[in-house]
This record gives structure tokens, C-alpha cells and sequence, in this order.
């Protein structure tokens, strides 16, 4: 995550700026609380849900996949996804996220 965070630290900031933001947030699976990688699972309802992956730039800035594609998906789908990503990696963290209206902005870039 942004250096000198562990993983466990950045996920309770984030919960605690969606609570701040009236945004309801939940972890919905806990991993490595060092340096888990985390999904952001970027429920907007009847717009679709976006799973995010954890990734970095080449210059090792914090940024964003879009791991279940380009466009929303179902809820289920979504789920399927992070079913198959916990699968591969016991250390994965799950964040979801009900933005609704769009308000939660992710630190960093979608790449």
C-alpha cells in the first residue's frame, strides 16, 4: 500500500473515510494484516460492481486494475472473481464498498 502502511492500518483508514463520507463500507474477508494484497469491491447497484486489484506503477506508485474488465458487472460475477483470486492468494484482503452515488475515491491511478 502507500509506504510505511501496513495493510491492516490502510484498510481501517479506509473504512474509517467511507464512514465519514456516509459511505457504508465493510471488510468482507482479512488477510495478511502486514502486506495483504487488497480487492476493492466497488458496489454501485443498479450501475453494476467493479472488483479493483491492488497494483503498482513502474515507479512503484499505489494504483488500480480493474479485474473484473472495463465495465460493471453483476454482483455475482463480482463474487465469482474474488472467489477465484482467494483461491489463488490465502493473504488477500476483501474491501466492499456501497457507493451508490460514486463518492469513493481510490488512492491512486487505474491503470
Amino acid at each position: 500500500m502507500v509506504m510505511g502502511l501496513t495493510t491492516g492500518l490502510w484498510v481501517s483508514a479506509q473504512i474509517r473515510l467511507c464512514d465519514r463520507a456516509f459511505i457504508p463500507a465493510a471488510v468482507v474477508r482479512r488477510g495478511d494484516p502486514d502486506v495483504g494484497t487488497v480487492l476493492l469491491k466497488i458496489n454501485r447497484f443498479e450501475a453494476g460492481v467493479t472488483v479493483f486489484t491492488q497494483t503498482s506503477t513502474l515507479g512503484d506508485e499505489p494504483a488500480w486494475s480493474r479485474g473484473t474488465g472495463p465495465s460493471p458487472v453483476s454482483e455475482p460475477e463480482a463474487d465469482a472473481y474474488i472467489a477465484r483470486q482467494v483461491a489463488r492468494d490465502p493473504d488477500l484482503w476483501v474491501l466492499e464498498i456501497e457507493d451508490r452515488k460514486g463518492e469513493y475515491k481510490m488512492v491512486g491511478k487505474v491503470v
